[in-house]
């Protein structure tokens, strides 16, 4: 009876590691499968087009965002593919992987890792904009990644800041407003991407409600009034959109 039992448990065994090499081969298959149509896809025009636009990425095929995403919706969404897709170090395969990843399967953890290795703000901007605010961590993250020393996970911070304020419809003001010290801090960082993270974040609280604007226009005065030139400069650029008529406009029209 032992021997039988033993038997069967060994069989047991096999099988499923002969199913998890299976699975491992077909990760491995759809993978290669990925960077070949990105590569295929790609262009030295469009390399020449992402410098021209500030992204640098030690490794790019050079594909327009639109084949990507075109590429994404074949694939479907896919938590363990946009795990492999972003440990190839691809730009192409790590924006494919932001857009087919699932959100309710990305970890605190997860998040950290990939905001580590943002190094333009092309990648950054599209995990935030695509995932990233959708999960259940963003909030908590913007905090913590705006404390960081480093220009891209700091710029994480405020960009993910502005999606949120752009997507989140059920979260309530009052979060958003206690955010703005935030944005107020940070502010004075003249690093050309942190610096345009923030002043973007400024903007999407203030496009949200009457209430939101009134907060965000009084913060840009007070930046627009500080010598710091990072500082003035997104003062100066946010109250030029939040006092214009095309979002006064709106925000009265939405608030009646």
């Amino acid at each position: 009876m032992k021997r039988a039992l033993a038997k069967a448990s060994s069989q047991r065994a096999h099988t499923l590691m002969n199913a998890s090499t299976k699975n491992e081969r077909s990760s491995k298959a759809e993978v290669e499968a990925v960077l070949a149509s990105l590569k295929r896809l790609g262009t030295k025009h469009t390399r020449d087009e992402m410098l021209r636009y500030g992204i640098h990425a030690s490794k790019a095929f050079g594909v327009p965002v639109g084949a990507m995403q075109t590429l994404a919706k074949r694939l479907g969404r896919n938590h363990e593919l946009a795990l492999a897709l972003w440990k190839t170090g691809w730009y192409e395969a790590r924006m494919v992987a932001a857009f087919v990843d699932q959100p309710e399967r990305v970890t605190p953890a997860q998040m950290d890792r990939w905001c580590r290795d943002f190094d333009n703000w092309g990648i950054c901007d599209t995990v935030c904009f695509h995932l990233f605010d959708r999960t259940p961590h963003a909030f908590g993250k913007v905090a913590q990644w705006a404390r960081s020393r480093d220009e891209f996970v700091k710029r994480g911070a405020f960009a993910l800041l502005a999606c949120l304020a752009l997507h989140d419809k059920r979260a309530n003001d009052e979060w958003f407003a206690e955010s703005l010290p935030l944005v107020e801090s940070a502010a004075s960082d003249d690093r050309n991407f942190v610096k345009k993270g923030v002043s973007w974040a400024l903007r999407a609280i203030g496009r949200r409600s009457p209430e939101l604007n009134t907060s965000a226009v009084a913060v840009a005065q007070r930046l627009a009034a500080l010598p710091d030139v990072s500082a003035r400069w997104i003062g100066k650029g946010a109250l030029r959109e939040l006092k214009s008529f095309a979002v006064t406009r709106k925000l009265d029209a939405r608030h009646a």
